[in-house]
């Protein structure tokens, strides 16, 4: 082995290139636009705005949405990356679950819009059945609907991958000590799969915080976000400066947010 293919410095200077041009620069071109009111006048005014009673709601909102399509996917994905782990076929159906997520985004909205629409198959079937047509496009349950059909293949797959790398043995062992499935499944399973858990609570957590498309087309801007915030001052008022400043604050909250769920790095320093 060559020198050159010893020294780990070409790879520091691509990494660092990266970071640089593709982290760190958008970051500062951010910051600096939020310094800007949308006169061009410098200071902290768009921050000052931002602790006003409109935009802290807003913030809370997007919270509370946010965590809410993460509870949703968690209950519904822990069972599902659970059974799957315990079939057979068990890549070919991780496979089929995760398959959705290729598609793209608008094309599921608008697909979504069609089966919830009122002349759509959902709104025949209920009319079928006697109980009659719904509004089901443009409320909060069309919206947490479509939001966690979207993130869920995101929470599935890193609570598979921690069940899955789970060793036989030790379920073997809590069989053999008289543990039942679902005790072996409350005090074996589930705590050594946690590392899956807060991975995908983070990888939809994260995104859920921004969502500003799907609360367009399916939510009819009935539930309005930080990320719709963000849209709305770039596309359509032209105040840059405030939108920039949403931005700060979103990435600082997705900092927070994988900062407290870094079970690696707490692991590490004890």
């Amino acid at each position: 082995m060559t020198r050159e293919a010893r020294s780990p410095f070409p790879h520091i200077i691509v990494y660092g290139a990266w970071i640089l041009l593709f982290v760190i620069a958008p970051l500062a071109l951010v910051v600096y636009y939020s310094m800007f009111d949308i006169n061009g006048t410098w200071g902290l005014m768009n921050y000052r705005r931002f602790f006003t009673p409109v935009y802290l709601a807003m913030a809370l909102k997007s919270v509370w949405y946010a965590a809410l399509i993460t509870i949703i996917s968690l209950v519904v994905a822990y069972p599902t990356a659970y059974a799957i782990s315990r079939t057979r076929h068990k890549r070919l159906l991780l496979l089929l679950t995760v398959l959705p997520s290729w598609v793209n985004l608008l094309l599921k909205a608008y697909a979504f819009i069609g089966l919830f629409g009122t002349h759509g198959p959902i709104n025949a079937m209920l009319a079928a059945l006697g109980i009659g047509k719904q509004q089901l496009l443009f409320t909060d349950f069309s919206f947490l609907f479509v939001a966690v059909y979207i993130f869920i293949p995101f929470m599935i797959l890193p609570i598979f991958n921690s069940i899955d790398e789970i060793s036989p043995s030790l379920i073997a062992a809590a069989h053999d000590l008289g543990a039942s499935e679902w005790l072996t499944l409350k005090r074996v399973i589930f705590p050594l799969s946690m590392n899956g858990v807060k991975a995908g609570s983070r990888a939809v957590f994260i995104p859920a915080l921004s969502l500003f498309m799907i609360t367009r087309l399916i939510a009819g801007n009935r539930v309005i976000t930080l990320g719709t915030a963000i849209e709305q001052h770039f596309l359509v008022t032209q105040d840059w400066g405030m939108g920039s400043t949403i931005a700060v604050f979103l990435v600082i909250a997705m900092g927070l947010t994988m900062a407290l769920t870094d079970s690696h790095g707490r692991e590490g320093r004890a």
